[in-house]
C-alpha cells in the first residue's frame, strides 16, 4: 500500500510537461486538466488496491497516470454523435440514425442554417408567416391529401391525434395491430398517455368487420388502423380493408384515423420488393388523417407527417400540441428538399431509396473492384460473399435484398477483437457478425466509405504483421 501513499498530488501533475502541452494543444481549461488527473488518480488507486501495480516503480506510477490523463483530454475533444460507416447493410439502421440525407437537402439545412430564413416570414407581406406553410404543398401533392403538417416523429403525431380528438373517449384498435416498437414504446401506452380510452376488438389473428360495429357506442370517437411496423403474421389471418372502415367510420360519423408508420411515397411494388401501401393510395381510399414517419422509407431527417382531410388538420394546427411538438428550421429545410425530390422522381438522389432499389450485380462489381484494389493481405484475408440486406428502421420485415460483400477474416485476431479494432478507425466501421466471421455489405456503402474501409483494412493489417 506504499505505493498509494506515493501518488503525487494534483497539483504537482498539473505540472508535467505533457498535461502542458495537451492543455495549449487542445485548448482545454485548467479544471478539465484537474478534473482529467483526478479521475486518472482514482483509477489508479482502485487498481493498487486491487493488487495490480505490485511490482512497478514510482515512475511507472507516474507515468500511468499522466498517460490516462493524456488519453482522456484527447477523448473529450471527441465528438459524442460522430459519423460512421455502416457496413451492416441494414439500410435504415436505427442504432445508426436510420436515414441518411441527400446531398441536396444537406446543402439547404446548411444553407438555412448560416442565415436567417423564412421559417415564420411571408416575404411577399412582409408580415408573419407560418412554418406550417413551408412543406404542406409538396405533402399534399404526393399524398392526395387535402391538408397536412409535421410534428417532431410519428409517434408524436399519434399523440397529437388521439389527444385532439378522442381524448376522454374510446378509439377502437384491433388486437392484431396493438405492436411495441424501439425502445418499449406501445400503441397501448400512447393512448392512454393521450387520455384515450382503448377498446381492443378481435384476436390477434383474426379481426373482422363485425367487431368494429358491434363495439361502437356512443363514448366511440375513431377507428383507428396501426401498421405494424417490424412484426407481421402469416397464415391463419384476417383484417379489415381499410375501405370497409373507413365507410364504416363515416356511417357513425366517426374518424377513420391510420397510423402508417413507414409512410411510402414511392410505390416499391412495381419493382418487386414489397406490397406496402403507398400513402396516396391509402388517402384516396376515403381516410380521414394519416400519420407517417419521414426517416423510414421517405428517406427524411426525423419526423412525423400527419396529412387528411382539411378540418381536422386546421384543429391540430390550432391545438397547443403543436407548438410542442413542432420541428425547427433545420429539419423542415432537409424535409423541403427530400420531398421535393421525391415529387421530382428523383429517388436515385434520395440514398435510403437508392439503396433499396441498388441492383446485386452493380453491389457485386463494387465488391469485385474493391477486391482487386486491396491484395497481398496477410494475416487478413477478404473473400467476396453473397448476403441477404435488410431495410430495417421498423419497415419491411418480411423483405430480403439480395446482396454482395465481404467476408473479413484474421489468423491473429478472434472475430471479437476485429470488431472492435474496426470500430475504434477514425471513422468507426460498423459490420455485422455471422457464423463467427466479420462481415461487409456494400449495399449501404458509398465508394468514399469504400475507399476508407480498404484504408482501414491495409493499416490494420501492417499493424498485426
Amino acid at each position: 500500500m506504499n505505493l498509494l501513499r506515493n501518488i503525487p498530488p494534483i497539483h504537482e501533475l498539473l505540472n508535467d510537461n505533457k498535461i502542458a502541452a495537451e492543455i495549449e494543444q487542445h485548448n482545454i481549461s485548467y479544471e478539465e486538466a484537474k478534473q482529467s488527473l483526478q479521475d486518472s488518480v482514482q483509477s489508479v488507486r482502485n487498481e493498487i488496491r486491487n493488487g495490480e501495480f505490485l511490482n512497478s516503480s514510482l515512475e511507472d506510477l507516474f507515468n500511468s497516470i499522466i498517460e490516462r490523463a493524456v488519453k482522456q483530454i484527447e477523448q473529450h475533444k471527441i465528438h459524442n454523435l460522430q459519423p460512421v460507416i455502416n457496413g451492416t447493410g441494414t439500410i435504415l439502421h436505427t442504432n445508426l440514425g436510420r436515414a441518411r440525407l441527400a446531398s441536396q437537402a444537406i446543402d439547404h439545412v446548411v444553407n438555412s442554417a448560416s442565415y436567417y430564413s423564412t421559417l415564420e416570414y411571408d416575404v411577399t407581406t412582409g408580415k408573419r408567416g407560418s412554418r406550417h406553410d413551408l412543406v404542406e404543398r409538396y405533402i399534399t401533392n404526393l399524398t392526395g391529401a387535402e391538408s397536412a403538417m409535421v410534428v417532431n416523429n410519428n409517434a408524436a403525431a399519434v399523440y397529437m391525434v388521439l389527444s385532439c380528438f378522442a381524448k376522454n373517449y374510446e378509439a377502437i384498435v384491433s388486437r392484431g395491430e396493438l405492436v411495441e416498437i424501439g425502445g418499449s414504446f406501445r400503441v397501448s401506452s400512447i393512448m392512454e398517455e393521450s387520455g384515450t380510452t382503448l377498446k381492443e376488438i378481435g384476436t390477434t389473428n383474426k379481426t373482422h368487420l363485425f367487431d368494429y360495429e358491434q363495439a361502437i357506442h356512443s363514448e366511440t370517437k375513431m377507428i383507428m388502423k396501426v401498421h405494424t411496423s417490424n412484426f407481421y403474421m402469416s397464415g391463419f389471418t384476417s383484417s379489415v380493408d381499410r375501405e370497409e372502415l373507413a365507410s364504416l367510420a363515416q356511417r357513425h360519423n366517426l374518424i377513420y384515423y391510420e397510423d402508417l408508420g413507414s409512410g411510402l411515397l414511392y410505390n416499391l411494388s412495381d419493382q418487386g420488393i414489397t406490397d406496402e401501401p403507398v400513402v396516396k393510395d391509402v388517402i384516396a381510399k376515403g381516410v380521414d388523417l394519416v400519420s407517417f414517419s419521414v426517416d423510414k422509407l421517405l428517406g427524411g431527417p426525423q419526423a412525423g407527417i400527419i396529412a387528411g382531410k382539411k378540418e381536422y388538420i386546421d384543429a391540430l394546427k390550432k391545438h397547443q400540441l403543436a407548438r410542442v411538438l413542432r420541428v425547427d428550421k433545420m429539419t423542415y429545410a432537409a424535409l423541403e428538399e427530400t420531398l421535393r425530390l421525391a415529387l421530382t422522381n428523383q429517388v436515385d438522389q434520395i440514398p435510403t431509396l437508392r439503396d433499396i432499389l441498388k441492383d446485386s450485380n452493380t453491389i457485386r462489381n463494387e465488391v469485385m473492384v474493391f477486391l482487386e484494389g486491396t491484395k497481398d493481405l496477410d494475416p487478413l484475408t477478404l473473400e467476396p460473399i453473397e448476403m441477404k440486406s435488410k431495410v430495417g428502421g421498423g419497415t419491411l420485415p418480411e423483405v430480403e435484398l439480395d446482396s454482395f460483400g465481404i467476408k473479413v477474416r484474421c489468423r491473429v485476431r478472434t472475430t471479437e477483437e476485429l470488431t472492435k479494432q474496426l470500430r475504434t478507425c477514425p471513422i468507426p466501421i460498423i459490420v455485422r457478425v455471422e457464423n463467427d466471421s466479420v462481415m461487409v455489405d456494400f449495399r449501404t456503402l458509398e465508394r468514399h466509405e469504400q475507399d476508407e474501409i480498404r484504408k482501414a483494412l491495409q493499416e490494420l493489417n501492417n499493424r498485426l504483421k
